[in-house]
This record gives C-alpha cells, sequence and structure tokens, in this order.
C-alpha cells in the first residue's frame, strides 16, 4: 500500500527492499575515479559482439544477472522485469531479454529511466501483484552518441557545455520480504518541463529545471528538507547542470550544496579523459546507484538519500526540425535497512 501525499508524490506504508544491485561499465568509465565500484568492467568496447546494438544489449544481460545472482535467485522467480535506454524502441532492452522469458514491461524515460523502473516496480510490489522484480537501464557511448547527435566518424567538435554518454548499466532486483537492505520509502513522479533549450550539446541545462520543480515538490509535500538528507543524487545533469540546479533550488529557499552528488560530474577525470561536461546516459545514473551509493546505504554509511534520475526526453527528428527539449526528474527515496 502507499499513501499518496500529493500529485505524483507518495510514500510507501510498507517498503519495498532493494534485495540487491549490480554494475557493469566500459573500459573509459572504469578508468575514471569511480572505476572500482562496478562488478566488471569490460575492456572490449563491444562486448564481444559484431554491432553496437548488440554490445549493449549484452551489457545489460550481464548487468541483470550478475544483480539475479547476489540476489540467488534465478529468471523463474521473478515477476517482472522494467527495463529501457536510449535508442528506439528501447530495443538494447528488448533484444538483452529475449532468453529471460519474463513478463517485461518496457520503459522510457531517457536517462531518468532507473528511477523510473524502481518507481514502477515499488508501486506493482506494494499493490501485491508480484512479489520480486528487476529494474534495468543501460547505455553505449557508441549506439547513443550517433543516434542523437552525430555520426562518430564525422569528428565534429564537441562543445565545453557536451557530456559523454556512458558505458554502463544497472539492475536492481526489488522484494519486500529481505532484511537489512536498502529500502525504497517513497517516491516523486516528475512533470515534463520545457524552458525552450534546443541545443542537444547542453543537456544539463535542458534538464536542471526539471530537477529543481521535482525536488521543490518533494520537499513541499513531505515536509522535509535537504537536512534530512546524508545525500542528494542527480542522474546526470554534469557539472553545468549541476550548477544551475544548485542556483534554482536556491531560489526555492533550499540549500542542497553540502550533501548533493551528482553521477555526470563523478564519472570521469574533468582533467585526463576530455569529457567536458562530464557523463550522461541512462547507465550513468544507473551504475553509480547501483555500484556507489547503493554499497554506501547498505552499510549504514548513507543513512537516507534521495536519487533523482533526470531526463531529456527529445526526439533526433524533432531536434532538427527547431523543437526545444522537454525534459523530467523522477525522486525515489532509499533509507538504510540495516539492523
Amino acid at each position: 500500500m502507499v499513501k499518496a501525499l500529493g500529485r505524483g508524490v507518495f510514500q510507501m506504508e510498507h517498503s519495498v527492499s532493494i534485495a540487491s544491485y549490480a554494475a557493469v561499465a566500459g573500459k573509459k568509465e572504469g578508468d575514471g575515479p569511480m572505476g572500482k565500484c562496478f562488478d566488471r568492467v569490460e575492456e572490449d568496447s563491444h562486448f564481444g559482439q559484431k554491432t553496437w546494438e548488440q554490445a549493449e544489449s549484452r551489457m545489460q544481460q550481464e548487468t541483470i544477472y550478475h544483480a539475479l545472482e547476489k540476489a540467488s535467485v534465478k529468471p523463474d522467480d521473478i515477476d517482472v522485469i522494467l527495463a529501457g535506454d536510449l535508442i528506439n524502441q528501447c530495443t538494447s532492452s528488448t533484444y538483452s531479454l529475449r532468453p529471460f522469458g519474463v513478463p517485461f514491461l518496457g520503459l522510457f524515460g531517457a536517462c531518468s529511466t532507473m528511477a523510473e523502473g524502481i518507481i514502477t516496480g515499488s508501486l506493482i510490489l506494494s499493490s501485491g501483484a508480484g512479489k520480486r522484480c528487476v529494474a534495468a537501464t543501460s547505455s553505449h557511448f557508441s549506439t547513443a552518441e550517433r543516434q542523437f547527435r552525430f555520426p562518430l566518424s564525422y569528428g565534429g567538435q564537441r562543445p565545453p557545455t557536451a557530456q559523454w554518454t556512458c558505458t554502463a548499466s544497472g539492475a536492481v532486483v526489488l522484494d519486500t520480504e529481505t532484511k537489512n537492505a536498502p529500502k525504497i520509502t517513497g517516491a516523486c513522479i516528475g512533470k515534463i518541463t520545457d524552458l525552450g533549450v534546443t541545443d542537444a550539446n547542453n543537456m544539463g541545462a535542458a534538464m536542471a529545471p526539471a530537477a529543481a520543480d521535482t525536488l521543490t515538490r518533494w520537499f513541499k509535500a513531505t515536509g522535509t528538507s535537504p537536512e534530512n538528507y546524508d545525500a542528494i543524487v542527480t542522474g546526470d545533469l554534469g557539472k553545468i547542470g549541476g550548477k544551475l540546479l544548485l542556483e534554482l533550488i536556491m531560489k526555492q529557499g533550499y540549500e542542497i550544496n553540502p550533501c548533493y552528488h551528482d553521477c555526470g560530474a563523478m564519472m570521469f577525470d574533468a582533467d585526463t579523459q576530455d569529457t567536458h561536461a562530464g557523463g550522461s546516459g541512462c547507465g550513468c545514473g544507473g551504475s553509480l546507484l547501483c555500484g556507489h551509493f547503493l554499497p554506501l546505504v547498505k552499510s549504514g554509511k548513507i543513512k537516507r538519500m534521495l536519487f533523482m534520475a533526470t531526463g531529456a526526453l527529445m526526439s533526433p527528428m524533432l531536434v532538427q526540425q527547431g523543437e526545444s527539449i522537454p525534459s523530467i526528474a523522477h525522486i525515489v527515496e532509499i533509507v538504510s535497512g540495516k539492523e
């Protein structure tokens, strides 16, 4: 059961457990400052496959298998898998899940997909419609860049506002029974926000207003403030979008800087890896949530956090037609279940 606190804002009357989690990343991500937090770093960006799209599917598939193994469960034990990615028709997820034989809900929230999957899975379990589910997402530099920006072979110069799409994947197994595990206690479903940004190489600026709106709605509906959290984590606003969020949320009367982290800003070393404004992609926030933050929650070092994944809901065709970029942000509240 859930308790509605406002439009799209709710708390779990009986929390949902994150029974296990896993993260897999590519070589560039593994060479960065967060490289040691992943379950596996793959040196071959093709993941042993013939195409980039097959590579991303294989990466997501392996990540889900890692999470299932950690939870000591098999695909037959899962009631539903919720997954999505950046590629048209969520094909990376669709093709990765062909061998599982598990009921599937494909999700598209761009880079907000990890939070969207966790929220949807938590609601399914809270309703009694299932006992165990998986939420997963992925992104791959070579699949996303050639779909959304320019052909990889073009060699165009990247502006300082551009972010580097991460080759990474994250997956969680959710249930209502696992003890001493991180718990999902609430969520806020984002609203589409569009302030007219048209530059696909400045997604941080497009997504920051959505993050500020969702975070403000959460604080007001729950009666909480930044001081109630050990960490407030955004998925991939990057350095530019992260700074803009701090400014926007300050105008609403909230100072989040002491506990604020952005996965896009954390993923790469700006001085040595030439990624400009930082990392992006579904796999950016998904992999660092699973590889870095959830272990800290499980150990009790982080007792209460907000994971807010942001997404630029752009279409390559509409951007070419001059349309602006609608964006969204979803919040998941996670607390330590350490007893």
